[in-house]
């Protein structure tokens, strides 16, 4: 990467990442359109998948949203049948979140999402990972404190 005395739009690793943001965006945008999802309700799927039922200051804490956001797309995701809400027993303040027949039928049909992101991506799956890796760390760096775990 070169330096110049005037920066320039191209050479600034934000906009990099910003405009290859907004492409993965329009890529799932697409390739979850068939599932009924959208791209912040496709990783609430991938947290419950992952985790089975959990709090849903859990998928906040997990995806970097705020309840003021995860409560309506929770509420949308329960209208359409892929998600259940419920308060917990030993806790009232707490809502757990778990995923309904018809959500967990929407795994398999999921799992052809990250291939059709490699298709269109037109990259080795190593580069892919590679870059995935990269992503991570310079997150880790930037922002310390708001780890991504694992």
């Amino acid at each position: 990467m070169t330096m110049h005395s005037t920066p320039r739009l191209d050479d600034q690793l934000c906009f990099a990442i910003y405009r290859a943001g907004q492409a993965m965006n329009r890529a799932y945008k697409d390739l979850l359109a068939p599932l009924g999802l959208t791209y912040p309700q496709y990783l609430v799927m991938l947290v419950l998948w992952e985790h089975g039922e959990i709090a849903v200051k859990d998928i906040g804490a997990r995806l970097g949203l705020d309840s003021g956001t995860l409560t309506p797309l929770l509420k949308r995701m329960e209208r359409g049948g892929f998600v259940h809400r419920r308060r917990d027993e030993a806790d009232e303040r707490v809502v757990r979140v778990s995923v309904t027949t018809a959500g967990q039928g929407l795994r398999d049909l999921a799992c052809r999402v990250m291939d059709g992101v490699i298709e269109r991506a037109k990259l080795p799956v190593q580069d892919i990972e590679r870059l995935r890796d990269t992503l991570i760390d310079l997150k880790s760096h930037l922002d310390p404190s708001d780890q991504i775990a694992p």
